[in-house]
């Protein structure tokens, strides 16, 4: 009897081992083109986009790459949102999460063509986790009660997450000053205070943490470049929308003081409303819109600072800061939130202008200005530095920590391994497949930095049946040591993450038997053309 096709023509089915192989393939994929990248010696990658302009973007960032680049394999996509995920959760990891599960789905295949049931490897891998997560739950440490300890731990943090970024050359500046700006916020984690400004030009030692909040942005003509203890109106209104605006219409007149006095009606509606605006008691008024010279000039003569086309972020973070609300109406100024500051001026970085707001409400709101030689390179660094505010946010707020250097990867391997020799049956293999994936990370590592891998995973292997369970891969000297001496500390909450998100991904993957692709859409011809 002929196979029976119950898909819609143009449908695609894989079934079976031919879903699982492409499933394999996909995410294998995946995590062979990041893992050049992971560790403090990974290399970065050159991406091109595909507009008009071709936007450079060179990045060893796991997130930054996997987003630039389209996959069409649904496997790949899985392990491409992980990665998402693993950015926004806590911010650093992007590529260990992406590496572990593709490494937990080439160990897979083999057991696989062994004839193990998916399932089984399943089962295995669930205890595998579980058992691992204990291990790193009971390597943490927490410092949190004693504050210079935790003061260095958060450094260290910083050092390591750094690392393996552009900005590993001037760590020991960039840490201190994501530290910095992370103590600042007492504790909140909200890094939406902590506003970030690249200026081209000097080099990245320059950068610095301002206490206080930079905009990018000028101050009007004729209007004072100094206040003290300011009142801010934050608007996001148009201040050219009660002018009259007429589209395909024609309007006659027969004088030109006609013209003259539709100007001046259009004059008198805008001066109406600066005169709304004022009644606010306001000596400083940001408008996310344009401000035009006629309301500008109004703005002059009251004395009043007028900053035009502040950017929304800009506007959010200036309402967040200042204490005050972004307001779009001006009819009723008892209902309106001001934002206050001791000090409002114009300050000099590089030979760009910007504004500089000082002794803000919110106390914590600080400014880190990038300096750099290239675009590239303050894009990178911001995203460097992101990752490590993120990381610093997270360990205010779960303050354990481990320690990296694949320290961390070889203790939970190790445990797994023990339960594995305890275990009968198939599971087992699952098992100690999981540990040979998670002792693929120190390795990688080793590779990507030059050095003798196997030689150096075994030593470390040896060290930890030794119960060294501090001992790591100093990738400075190439050998094995004791990553508490070395001060490289990892946050519990990143490793954790990638340990989840990596072994529930490559499950999911497992799981898959079938893979079915809709019909594309037909396209049919337009016979009503606008």
């Amino acid at each position: 009897m002929a196979p029976v096709s119950i898909f819609r023509h143009g449908a695609d089915e894989e079934k079976a081992e031919t879903a699982r192989l492409s499933s394999f393939v996909g995410a294998i994929a995946i995590g062979d083109l990041v893992k050049s990248t992971l560790g403090p010696k990974g290399m970065d990658k050159i991406l091109i986009s595909g507009t008009k302009g071709a936007i450079v973007t060179v990045t060893n960032d796991g997130a930054t790459i996997l987003k630039a680049i389209g996959v069409d394999n649904p496997a790949a996509k899985v392990l491409v949102d992980m990665s998402k995920v693993q950015d926004d959760e806590v911010g650093d990891g992007t590529t260990s999460v992406t590496v572990l599960a593709a490494e937990l789905l080439r160990e897979a295949e083999l057991l696989i063509a062994k004839k193990i049931h998916p399932q089984t490897i399943i089962a295995g891998w669930r205890k595998a986790t579980q058992t691992a997560r204990d291990a790193l739950r009971e390597a943490a440490v927490d410092h949190s009660n004693d504050q210079s300890r935790f003061q260095e731990d958060l450094i260290n943090i910083a050092r390591t997450t750094l690392s393996s970024k552009l900005l590993t050359h001037h760590k020991d500046h960039f840490s201190q000053l994501a530290v910095d700006a992370v103590m600042r916020l007492k504790g909140s984690g909200n890094l939406e205070a902590i506003h970030i400004i690249k200026k081209l030009g000097g080099s990245l030692t320059d950068s610095y943490l301002d206490e206080g909040f930079l905009l990018d942005k000028k101050i009007g003509v004729n209007q004072p470049k100094r206040l003290e203890n300011a009142n801010i109106l934050i608007a996001n209104t148009g201040m050219d929308t009660d002018k009259i605006k007429v589209f395909g219409s024609r309007v006659r007149v027969d004088s030109m003081a006609k013209v003259a006095d539709i100007e001046l009606a259009e004059k008198e509606k805008m001066k109406e409303k600066v005169d709304r605006i004022l009644k606010h008691g306001i000596n400083c008024f940001i408008n996310r819109q344009l401000i035009y010279n006629y309301p500008e000039q109004l703005f002059a003569q009251a004395g009043v600072m007028a900053i035009e086309h502040a950017d929304f972020a800009g506007v959010e973070r200036l309402a967040l800061v200042t204490g005050g609300e972004i307001t779009s109406t001006f009819d009723h100024p008892e209902l309106v939130k001001l934002g206050h500051c001791k000090l409002i001026e114009e300050v000099m970085i590089g030979e760009d202008t910007l504004i500089h707001f000082s002794g803000v409400a919110m106390g914590e709101a600080c400014t880190v200005v990038l300096r750099g030689a290239t675009q590239q390179i303050l894009d990178e660094a911001e995203r460097s530095l992101h990752d490590a505010l993120c990381v610093l946010a997270q360990t205010v707020k779960e303050p354990r920590t481990v320690y990296g250097g694949g320290c961390s990867e070889m203790l939970m391997a190790k445990v797994v391994t023990d339960l594995a020799n305890r275990t009968p049956g198939k599971e087992a293999v699952a098992m100690e497949s999981f540990a040979k994936a998670l002792r693929m990370l120190p390795t990688i590592i080793a590779d990507n930095a030059g050095y003798d891998s196997a030689d150096l995973v075994s030593q470390l292997r040896a060290a930890h049946q030794e119960n060294k369970t501090t001992f790591g891969l100093n990738m400075s000297e190439g050998t094995v040591g004791n990553m508490a001496e070395l001060g490289i500390t990892e946050s519990f909450q990143v490793k954790r993450q990638v340990l989840l998100s990596a072994s529930e991904a490559a499950e999911m993957i497992l799981r898959v038997d079938n893979i079915i692709k809709a019909a594309p859409r037909k396209r049919v011809p337009d016979h009503h053309p606008c």
